[in-house]
């Protein structure tokens, strides 16, 4: 079974058909129901049904950032359909900040609460029961954002490196338990999120392409993986690139936009 939040559109819908065409169970977990119910059929159809079984695909409409409420949710799951295999943080937003407006500091807060916290919230209540297992994966979607600051994106940058630091840690933590932490850290792929960017998006992939590849990172349980593998280049560089110049260079780029505008 594989457990996917945020799978209402985007990298988790790809995720959770992708899981659904291996012939798994899939709990799919979002704010849109409606948006859920759409994935649940096209992850029917990848089963080569013509409607969905409610024995191989759960919704759950959860929002990962109101953690007493999904883990009370999560732990009924796992009561009535076991501990999953795997389990996926995708949840998240993306949306610029310019801190000269304070209003910003809101949507800021609402950028982490859901990227970085929904995202350990998401996870937390499946340790303990696949570290009592002794099998499991804990998946946790971050960003190559997270390497470096990038221009407008002062919560979106954070939240991702603070996750990509909160999940090696959890990595740490659980080594030799069994149980496996992976972090996937996407490039440029086309869904909504990336949509309205208003600059260049180098390696560009489509939503299917991601899924199939973060699979087979999970399948091998690395412990980082950038996709696509062009990008982890480019995030090798971005961390290695003295202060003055990254600022030079970034300086010139368009930023991302604030939130409706």
């Amino acid at each position: 079974m594989a457990v996917i939040t945020g799978a209402s559109s985007g990298i988790g819908s790809a995720l959770a058909e992708a899981y659904a065409a291996r012939g798994w169970r899939v709990v799919l977990v979002g704010r849109r129901a409606s948006a859920l119910d759409a994935t649940a059929l096209a992850c029917a159809q990848r089963q080569g049904l013509a409607a969905v079984d409610p024995a191989r695909l759960r919704i759950l409409a959860a929002d990962v950032r109101h953690t007493k409420a999904w883990c009370e949710q999560a732990s009924t799951l796992v009561a009535e359909w076991g501990c999953p295999q795997v389990v996926v943080a995708n949840a998240g937003i993306s949306h610029g900040v310019d801190l000269s407006h304070l209003h910003d500091l809101d949507v800021a807060r609402d950028v982490m609460d859901t990227n970085w916290l929904g995202a350990l919230a998401t996870l937390a209540p499946f340790v303990a029961p696949m570290r009592a297992r002794g099998s499991g994966s804990l998946v946790g979607i971050a960003s190559v954002a997270g390497v470096r600051g990038l221009p407008g994106h002062a919560a979106y940058s954070a939240s991702k490196a603070a996750l990509i630091h909160s999940l090696e840690s959890l990595r740490v933590e659980l080594r030799g338990s069994g149980v496996r932490v992976v972090t996937i850290s996407p490039g440029y792929i086309a869904t909504p999120m990336t949509s309205g960017n208003p600059f260049p998006m180098p390696f560009l992939i489509a939503p299917d392409v991601f899924a199939r590849r973060a699979l087979r990172a999970i399948d091998a349980g690395r412990a980082y993986a950038t996709i696509p593998w062009p990008m982890a280049l480019v995030g090798k560089l971005l961390h290695i690139f003295p202060r003055v110049w990254y600022d030079r260079l970034m300086a010139r780029q368009r930023r991302k936009p604030r939130k409706g505008r």
